[in-house]
């Protein structure tokens, strides 16, 4: 790997931290500035395309009530590198449940690979063309996906 290559990884992998961190902090609030107009964010079970669709999927979340969560990115990979769009994989763990801080201690409810493209915007920022998660193990208690 090349300083241009782990440069950009390392980019792209905090991208994806701060957008999580969003999520667990904020309730999802910033979550659609971080893709493209027409950006997808995918489940195996749903998609939502589009700011709007984005911001509806994370105020229904936050209207469900409290809920804590903690989405943990390890395993960040990149490939089909080019100077405009850029593939990027990774495992996700998710830990998770409704209430109030402090809950039970208990595994993550979901482990999955996470499968993003992002391309680079006029400004130099990179922007989530599409969001895809595929679960491979899952625990009891539900997501909000």
């Amino acid at each position: 790997m090349n300083s241009e290559h782990l440069e950009l990884r390392s980019r792209l992998e905090a991208l994806a931290i701060d957008y999580w961190h969003d999520v667990d902090s904020n309730g999802g609030v910033g979550a659609a500035k971080f893709y493209v107009d027409d950006g997808i964010y995918a489940t195996t079970i749903r998609e939502y395309r589009g700011h709007d669709a984005i911001e509806d999927f994370y105020l229904r979340r936050r209207d469900r009530g409290a809920r804590v969560s903690l989405h943990l990115v390890n395993n960040f990979r990149l490939a089909n590198v080019n100077a405009e769009r850029v593939h990027c994989q990774y495992i996700l763990s998710l830990l998770a449940a409704d209430g109030q801080p402090v809950l039970p201690s208990q595994p993550a409810i979901l482990v999955a690979v996470v499968d993003e493209v992002l391309v680079k915007q006029i400004d130099g920022a990179w922007l989530y063309e599409s969001r895809r998660i595929t679960p491979l193990f899952r625990g009891e208690t539900p997501t909000t996906g």
